[in-house]
């Protein structure tokens, strides 16, 4: 199960709309071994392309370093998909490299009517994709509707 405070969840949504129609990408860091996501981290789409996400190599390397002097991971790696359902595409299981992460796909492909979108949590390891459940809580930490 993926539970994430409102505000992250807020700024992954906000985050793949304002990018759309290309995908956006990025991660969420929490302390090593914690499974508890703290700091949004949007990255720069290098690719910029609804069609496909590539996280800049130069600012990617910058963050895994930095997130390395703070003794955190990548709890979370997420993108959008600008036409398609939030699942993982093909390549989006081929590049899952971060086995302890949680992979969020957020859905834009209505976002032209800023309406609809799907936010949903996978973990892949070894090319298997499991779907969990995402529970979001606000600052005093009680659970709120899942999305």
């Amino acid at each position: 199960m993926l539970t994430l405070p409102q505000e992250i969840y807020d700024a992954i949504v906000a985050h793949a709309r304002a990018d759309h129609p290309d995908e956006a990408c990025g991660i969420v860091a929490g302390p090593e071994g914690s499974d508890r996501p703290v700091r949004f981290v949007p990255m720069t789409n290098a690719a910029r392309s609804p069609t496909f996400y590539h996280m800049d190599s130069h600012e990617q390397f910058q963050v895994w370093k930095e997130m390395d002097s703070r003794d955190e991971e990548a709890v979370i790696v997420y993108h959008s998909h600008t036409s398609t359902e939030a699942y993982p595409s093909r390549t989006d299981i081929s590049l899952a490299a971060e086995p302890n992460a949680h992979y969020v796909l957020v859905s834009t492909r209505d976002a032209d009517k800023l309406g609809d979108f799907q936010f949903r949590s996978f973990r892949i390891v070894d090319g298997e994709i499991t779907e969990e459940p995402v529970t979001v809580v606000p600052t005093d930490g009680d659970p709120v509707g899942a999305p």
